[in-house]
């Protein structure tokens, strides 16, 4: 008599090593065929092209969820040390292309597209970009997620699920206006929501110390909560079967719908608490030119990182196969299993809020508690720009996270004892390095906190990590040296990853590379310099040359279709898309536009090269200075398009809503690029990589990464 199997024997038969990965063409057929009916109950005869990007977007994921459960059982299984990268901003674009890249099934895809009478090109085109950032910062951020799970690292990205990302650019009569980017208006595909990790975010309130020492235990009473709700959505590494995780917070009220309220006729009273909860996570970048708006960031700014540790708390403590029980109840291995990285100053506060969680919920003493928090902490510093450094007032922060001021007081002051052994006979030390700024309203200076709280900070390029030890943080370079920490301050060059901007947004360029050298380049760009033996090889550098015109024909289509501008392919394509600030120089730009339409006007018969000179970046909403300088281009543009004596020899093109997928089109077409923020401003830059890695000249400042 066969032995009856017990309920958890039967369970194992649930097993996703079990489930075939989708990889021939008819499997990618049948999927789709199957989510288009079964998933979004549609028909071909009523589906949209949305519905059937859709489908496609379920059947790529399909074979990709296997390789992610996989990924992380092996992470639990093998319980590395793990990388949490805490960014305000992750500009991700769309998903993808860049998937069906990295899990090496973008032919068959295609194939199976066109077996069914469908364009994938146009399928793509579908897809929202997800623009939860606002520039480098966050396609930065993007980049290293996607380097990450190539490496093979076990690393998490933690951000905010803007219900609206970055706003969507419109302008009228050459002013820049906004509209919401209602990126998730027909929901995303990629995303999971993750209810049973939900976590509560306590605000304002006050604070019971034991007998009033801050650094003993304390309870955080009286405060406002709200619950963070994580989405989670995959990051698939290229050609290596591993699949990280970005995890998003969302933010919820306590108590949605209060119906007593609704049931007297107090209707928006009723649903009040839920929409003071939900605007946390509303915008990314909320305008901060009045009170509201600044309080509305740091809250968004506590939020990220209060709900990111505790989720990284309980990871470390439960990390087990099969068990969400804690098997660990000390931390004195914490550092050694985590692996905080600040990208830049906005995820600061997980400073104090570590410590509180160690000290306040685990019973961490709190000199023990400091010391973890420094070794598990690096902080990334991203501008030497005193505006961008932020210092937020210590009145907002003692009646928002009171806790908190408390931990950061302790921190300057055991702080400000090193400061005094460092220079023993310079007590104007003191009040330059104290985390508290005293020279009008009180503020806590962030830099200055993840700077003293971390055990390794980096610049993002070499003259930029020169700069911050030379000017911007001198006296704390010298301290720690001082001190024997030399090797805390280093240079970490930012990068971008080769996969999505050329093997992704240049397949015809990438095609010839590899025809030359192999694709041992797409994992090591090192590689490419074997391409310089090709140099003088005159067949190869004409079949470049097809490339680029036929990239700069496709990009002079789109704008044609999308903006109604007509430019010749054939002109020089000059090319200036960044965020739209004083420091990046669009102003000189528009001078130089100026200059070369006089040079053509007062010698219009002269042998002058066409030129398209092309402009694309948003200004934030508050900013007004740089949207008139939006207006002047704009301006120039109108003069210059519409003058019979200037012709086709030279066009201005302001680039609408630029975007990461806009990016993807303008970048293989480029003839110039234009990297002329002025010098010494720039910490790094990363457009000009993109920009040099397609075949593009590079006029710029020697600054930031222009000069590696």
């Amino acid at each position: 008599m066969a032995t009856s199997l017990t309920d958890a024997d039967k369970r194992k038969q649930i097993s996703v090593r079990g489930v075939a990965p989708l990889e021939g063409v008819d499997d990618i057929k049948e999927a789709f065929n199957r989510h288009l009916h079964f998933t979004l109950v549609k028909d071909r005869n009523v589906a949209t092209s949305d519905d059937f990007y859709s489908a496609l977007a379920h059947t790529v994921k399909d074979n990709m969820v296997g390789r992610w459960i996989r990924t992380q059982q092996y992470y639990y299984e093998k319980d590395p040390k793990r990388v949490y990268y805490l960014s305000l901003e992750f500009y991700m674009g769309r998903t993808l292309t860049n998937t069906m890249v990295n899990l090496g099934i973008q032919e068959q895809c295609d194939e199976a597209m066109y077996q069914l009478g469908l364009n994938i090109e146009e399928l793509e085109e579908q897809e929202e970009d997800a623009g939860l950032g606002n520039g480098g910062l966050g396609r930065l951020a993007a980049c290293f997620l996607d380097s990450m799970a190539t490496l093979g690292l076990a690393a998490y990205g933690y951000g905010i699920r803007y219900e609206y990302g970055i706003f969507n650019q419109r302008i009228h009569d050459g002013w820049q206006t906004e509209e919401p980017d209602d990126w998730l208006r027909n929901g995303c595909v990629w995303e999971r929501a993750r209810p049973e990790y939900a976590v509560a975010v306590h605000f304002f309130g006050s604070v019971q110390n034991e007998n009033g020492d801050w650094q003993k235990p304390s309870k955080w009473r009286n405060t406002q909560a709200v619950i963070a709700l994580p989405y989670d959505t995959p990051t698939p590494g290229y050609g290596n079967n591993v699949v990280n995780t970005m995890r998003l917070w969302s933010a919820r009220a306590t108590r949605g719908f209060n119906l007593n309220l609704f049931n007297t006729g107090d209707y928006i009273q009723s649903v009040f608490d839920r929409n003071i909860a939900e605007n946390i996570s509303k915008v990314l970048y909320p305008n901060d030119n009045f009170f509201e708006g600044k309080e509305l960031r740091l809250k968004q700014e506590y939020f990220v990182v209060c709900a990111t540790l505790q989720d990284i708390v309980r990871r470390y403590k439960s990390s087990k196969f099969g068990c969400r029980d804690s098997v660990r109840t000390q931390f004195d291995q914490f550092h050694e299993k985590v692996a905080i990285q600040l990208n830049d100053t906005h995820p600061a506060l997980a400073i104090p809020e570590l410590i509180r969680l160690l000290v306040d919920v685990e019973g961490v003493a709190f000199d023990q508690a400091f010391e973890i928090t420094k070794k598990t902490c690096a902080y990334t510093n991203h501008t030497v720009l005193p505006e961008a450094l932020e210092r937020w007032p210590v009145k907002m922060l003692e009646n928002m996270l009171p806790r908190h001021l408390q931990i950061i007081y302790l921190i300057n002051a055991r702080h400000l004892k090193d400061v005094a052994k460092a220079f023993p006979n310079d007590s104007s030390k003191l009040r330059e390095m104290s985390l508290i700024e005293e020279d009008g309203e009180k503020r806590v200076n962030m830099a200055y906190l993840a700077i003293v709280c971390s055990h390794a900070v980096n610049g993002v390029a070499a003259i930029h990590s020169q700069i911050i030890i030379d000017d911007t943080f001198k006296n704390f370079y010298e301290m720690s040296c001082r001190l024997g920490e030399t090797n805390k301050w280093q240079n970490k060059t930012n990068g971008i990853t080769p996969r999505r901007w050329l093997l992704l947004c240049n397949p015809s360029l990438s095609q010839a590379i590899t025809d030359k050298i192999g694709d041992d380049w797409h994992l090591d760009l090192t590689k490419l310099r074997q391409l310089e033996e090709f140099a003088s090889d005159k067949s190869f550098i004409r079949q470049i040359a097809q490339i680029k015109q036929e990239n700069k024909e496709r990009l002079a289509s789109w704008l044609s279709q999308s903006q109604g501008i007509k430019i010749d392919s054939k002109a020089m394509f000059d090319i200036h898309v960044k965020r739209i600030h004083e420091y990046k120089r669009q102003l000189l730009n528009a001078l130089h536009m100026v200059h070369l339409y006089n040079e053509i006007k007062y010698n219009p018969d002269g042998d002058f090269t066409p030129r398209v000179i092309m402009v694309g970046g948003k200004a934030a909403p508050g900013y007004h200075t740089a949207k008139k300088i939006i207006k002047l281009i704009n301006s120039i543009a109108d003069i210059v398009n519409n003058d019979p004596i200037i012709g086709d020899r030279l066009k201005i093109v302001y680039i609408n809503n630029y975007r990461v997928s806009t990016a993807e089109k303008v970048t293989p077409a480029c003839d110039l690029s234009e990297q002329i923020s002025t010098a010494g401003t720039e910490a790094s830059g990363t457009g000009n990589m993109k920009f040099m890695l397609n075949g593009a000249l590079t006029i710029g400042t020697l600054d930031g990464a222009n000069v590696e």
